[in-house]
């Protein structure tokens, strides 16, 4: 029944081991070869990023008989008495259970006398802000100008609430919250060590639901083992974590995004079984947009993300403008489960209200063009600007001659291909060239931090699957020849809007309100059907 928590046994031993925290590393490391040590450190960040590990690691450096490449070696008597928690040089004190002045008087009279057994008497202060006012003034003086044989190591989750008289005389370390990539990689590596059975999938809805913390992240996973008799599945995370690991914001965005207002409703009826918080299930929504739209305008942004795939598939599927819009209400959406008689039907009128303002113009987008193909995710600034209903139908909206035939042959090309952001990198380039072994495109060079190899590569094998030809692709950065798909898509769109407007303002009756009742007509409000 000596059983030892995963948090506790594999508890980081040297700086090699710390997982993140790379500039707090190198710095710690950078200090410990050149010997420019500071006599006080405060590391601050959220629960479980490793502030007390990274002390205790420092403590034990600065005190090694045989450093190797600045990591304690581990092996020494020192390194051997830190580890099992009787080395009388370093003093740990829990803040929070010693809040008096008159502790903090004893701690440090202390200080004076020359450490026992290493070069120097280390005092690691954990949540050091719950010290009261007095006890910070009595520390004042000591961790200014500390004996010769002292160093402090202060670790904190709320440095807001230290004095500023004792931030300015500490070396201050923000650690970061873990990437969920990181967390991930990490529950492997141990699980691997511990020859357990484990699912990838089970692991990342565990690294997602540590939020950052790789303590809580490993005790969820001793929760996980137990759970699973041994094993970890995703099935039994599934049931273990309940409506945190389900994700339904997943479903809820494929539903929206195709405005299926029952398959919307059912998925929350699903939800509201495990008796969610409507207001957190608000939150990872407003996540889930925002990553949304950080892969629409910049498609590498998310490269660790566990779940890049499904963020650019529903990326795929909406225009930035939808996004933009559910973000909104979404976000002003939050005040009202306060205020609805539950919070599922306030959750639910907020889905209800994205359907319900949902832009026309995007679904005659999907009429007009493909069915099946996805909203174009690119920014609207950079397709040509529409046209004045006051200026003449039959202008053209173009400005230089193009090549038609090439454009429509392409743009059918284009609309038989995949969904997904291969099909919006070739909706945006022209075709110049196409026999059976060769495929020449233009890509215009506002669009030039959309080419990269991977896509391209991506793109010349769907050209082959669709053409039954051994194309070998080649992408220019120039000036267009041709129109891309998605401008004539744009075109198609103002052309029929203009028809529409014309419509509108030559209608009898439109004439006769103008005429009898001074009646306008606002254009913005009109809609092709």
């Amino acid at each position: 029944m000596n059983y030892q928590v995963l948090a506790r046994k594999w508890r980081p031993h040297n700086f090699n081991e710390v997982v993140g925290q790379t500039h707090v590393i190198t710095s710690l490391t950078n200090a410990l070869t050149h010997q420019r040590l500071h006599q006080a450190y405060l590391f601050t960040g959220t629960r479980g990023v490793g502030k007390t590990t990274l002390a205790r690691i420092l403590a034990k450096a600065i005190n090694c008989e045989n450093l190797h490449d600045a990591n304690p070696c581990g092996q020494c008597d020192i390194c051997l008495a830190v580890d099992e928690g009787r080395f009388l040089d370093l003093i740990e004190v829990d803040a929070a259970s010693r809040t008096k002045v008159e502790d903090t008087r004893d701690l440090l009279d202390n200080a004076q006398y020359a450490p026992s057994q290493g070069r120097y008497k280390v005092y690691l202060i954990d949540e050091v802000h719950m010290l009261s006012g007095h006890s910070f003034n009595a520390l004042l003086k000591t961790l200014e100008e500390p004996p010769p044989h002292v160093k402090f190591l202060l670790a904190t989750t709320d440095p807001h609430k230290i004095p500023v008289t004792v931030l300015s005389r500490c070396l201050q370390f923000n650690l970061k919250r873990l990437l969920p990539s990181e967390i991930f990689t990490q529950m492997g590596f141990i699980l691997t060590q511990e020859h357990i059975e484990f699912d990838t999938e089970a692991l990342k809805l565990l690294s997602r639901a540590a939020d950052g913390s790789m303590r809580d992240g490993l005790s969820l996973l001793d929760q996980a083992i137990v759970y699973g008799n041994g094993r970890v599945s995703s099935e039994e995370v599934y049931a273990m974590l309940g409506s945190i690991a389900k994700q339904p914001v997943e479903a809820i965005l494929h539903a929206l995004a195709q405005a299926n207002a029952p398959a919307i409703l059912d998925q929350i009826d699903e939800v509201s079984q495990l008796s969610p918080d409507f207001n957190d299930l608000l939150q990872q929504l407003l996540q889930f947009l925002h990553r949304i739209a950080l892969v629409q305008h910049i498609p590498t942004t998310l490269t660790h993300d566990l779940e890049s795939d499904i963020v650019a598939h529903l990326a795929s599927m909406m225009s930035p403008e939808e996004v933009q819009l559910y973000y909104q209400i979404a976000l002003l959406g939050q005040k009202d489960l306060e205020l609805a008689p539950d919070s599922r039907s306030g959750f639910e009128m907020v889905m209800l209200r994205m359907l319900t303002f949902r832009p026309a113009g995007i679904e005659m987008q999907i009429n007009s063009a493909d069915a099946t193909s996805p909203k174009t995710p690119f920014p609207p600034q950079t397709l040509p600007p529409p046209q004045k209903v006051a200026q003449p139908a039959s202008q053209p909206v173009t400005q230089a001659p193009m090549s038609s035939t090439n454009s429509d042959h392409w743009a059918s090309i284009a609309s038989g291909l995949p969904s997904g952001m291969t099909k919006q990198f070739a909706n945006c380039c022209a075709l110049e060239q196409l026999d059976e072994t060769q495929c020449r495109l233009s890509l215009d060079p506002q669009f030039q931090s959309l080419l990269d190899d991977d896509v391209v590569q991506r793109l010349e094998t769907a050209l082959r699957e669709l053409l039954k030809k051994p194309l070998k692709l080649s992408v220019e950065v120039k000036t267009l020849s041709s129109h891309t798909p998605a401008q004539l898509i744009t075109q198609a769109q103002e052309n029929r809007q203009q028809e529409a407007e014309k419509a509108i303002y030559e209608d009898s009756t439109v004439m006769y309100f103008q005429d009898n009742f001074d009646a306008q007509v606002l254009p913005e409000t009109i809609q092709p059907i």
